[in-house]
């Protein structure tokens, strides 16, 4: 792969993984059962280190990452629990897709350090989506099982995670 090629691939997911992470932030803050608002949480913080490999390599390929991708076209409150599960299932189905557009093109990068992070980007992504695919399955332990005993107080707070 040519250095261009190379440095335009990682434009491209950056691009890609940047308008997933938006749109997780924005997600998190409409879902307010706890388990499933942790959950985005962990996506988020594992996103924004994909994002900071993603900025160092496009940098040391030469390159600047594009930081203006558009914002998440999404409801600015879910008022039903059939909201919410859309949301989940958009999730899982946005997941599905990168994963689809980037696997083959993933497979063709032969610089080994940006090869090994892009498999680990989405080997990550796999998992988030599984993540978001047992939310819509109502599981309440994705990130783990709490103690009968230590309860969530109802839910997520007003004064959640802001980014």
């Amino acid at each position: 792969m040519k250095p261009t090629d190379l440095l335009g691939l990682l434009q491209e997911i950056h691009r890609d993984k940047l308008a997933l992470y938006r749109r997780h932030e924005h997600v998190a803050r409409l879902v307010a059962s706890y388990e499933f608002n942790n959950a985005y949480q962990y996506v988020i913080g594992r996103e924004a280190v994909h994002l900071t490999w993603l900025r160092t390599a496009l940098e040391g390929a030469g390159g600047t990452p594009d930081e203006s991708g558009p914002s998440p076209d999404l409801p600015g409150r879910v008022k039903t629990a059939a909201e919410a599960t859309a949301l989940l299932v958009a999730d899982v189905n946005a997941s599905a897709d990168f994963l689809t557009r980037w696997r083959p093109r993933v497979e063709t990068v032969t610089h080994a350090r940006h090869r090994t992070m892009l498999d680990v980007v989405l080997g990550e992504t796999e998992e988030q989506q599984r993540f978001f695919q047992l939310a819509v399955e109502g599981r309440a332990d994705l990130l783990g099982r709490r103690p009968e005993y230590a309860g969530t107080g109802g839910g997520v707070g007003p004064d959640r995670w802001v980014g």
